[in-house]
């Protein structure tokens, strides 16, 4: 018996890779967080498998759900949304899967970023315009920031940031951006990603607070700040460059 960790990626049923696809239709149970997943995935579960929807259980009833599988020999699909390692609480799962004995692995997802960098038909680093993205979030109700990690601190490399369940501080990110990214610096928030109603809001660090208000956005939203998305006049890298050699081209 066997847990599997499955990033379901950003929503979009066909994002989802092809192992974890297979785990969903394998899986005799499928616990799946119903509150990012779309029930478009998790309908490919066989006919006769328990389909739970976790949202609205606490960590020792989903354990609760496992270790009564694992008593019966079944696997398990637990699906997250994106991809597990990033702020999927799967951590503290798989600790209490430790203490119980039980098996487990991870299968990775499209994780959100990306999925809007494509959605955007834009790349996160460009030659000489950034060559760092940061993947973050601000404080909040759920757990504090770690010291040395707060916003002001992470933004003085002027990186690309992607910025995770934070849209409701978006006034805060604003006041502590614009004096070191400027307040022409090419915003997006990207929400619902990949969804049917998917949305995705251009502006700057001036403008992008007024874009949000207007669409009423409050919640599954990533915002992006950086040169990179917004400059076109970034040099060509020396991949392809005929006068730059490397192992594969002389």
């Amino acid at each position: 018996m066997t847990v599997h960790f499955i990033g379901a990626g950003p929503g979009a049923p066909d994002l989802i890779t092809v192992r974890g696809l297979g785990l969903i239709r394998r899986c005799p149970l499928v616990l799946y967080a119903g509150s990012l997943v779309p029930p478009a995935i998790v309908a490919a579960a066989r006919a006769d498998a328990r389909v739970i929807d976790t949202s609205a259980l606490t960590l020792d009833a989903i354990i609760a759900e496992i270790a009564g599988a694992d008593r019966h020999g079944d696997d398990v699909a637990r699906v997250h949304s994106g991809d597990p390692a990033l702020y999927g609480a799967i951590a503290e799962q798989m600790r209490r899967l430790d203490a119980l004995g039980i098996a487990y692995e991870v299968v990775p997802g499209v994780p959100a970023y990306a999925a809007a960098a494509a959605a955007l038909k834009t790349e996160l680093t460009l030659p000489e315009i950034a060559q760092t993205v940061i993947l973050t979030r601000t404080q909040g109700r759920a757990s504090d920031m770690p010291p040395h990690e707060d916003l002001a601190t992470l933004a003085a490399s002027r990186a690309t940031l992607a910025i995770h369940l934070s849209i409701n501080n978006l006034a805060a990110i604003v006041r502590t951006l614009t004096p070191l990214y400027g307040a022409d610096c090419p915003v997006v928030v990207a929400h619902r990603v990949s969804w049917p109603d998917q949305l995705l809001l251009r502006g700057t660090l001036a403008t992008i607070r007024d874009l949000v208000k207007a669409k009423g956005i409050t919640r599954t939203a990533l915002i992006l700040v950086g040169r990179a998305l917004g400059d076109p006049a970034f040099r060509d890298s020396a991949l392809y460059d005929p006068a730059h050699s490397h192992v594969l081209r002389k």
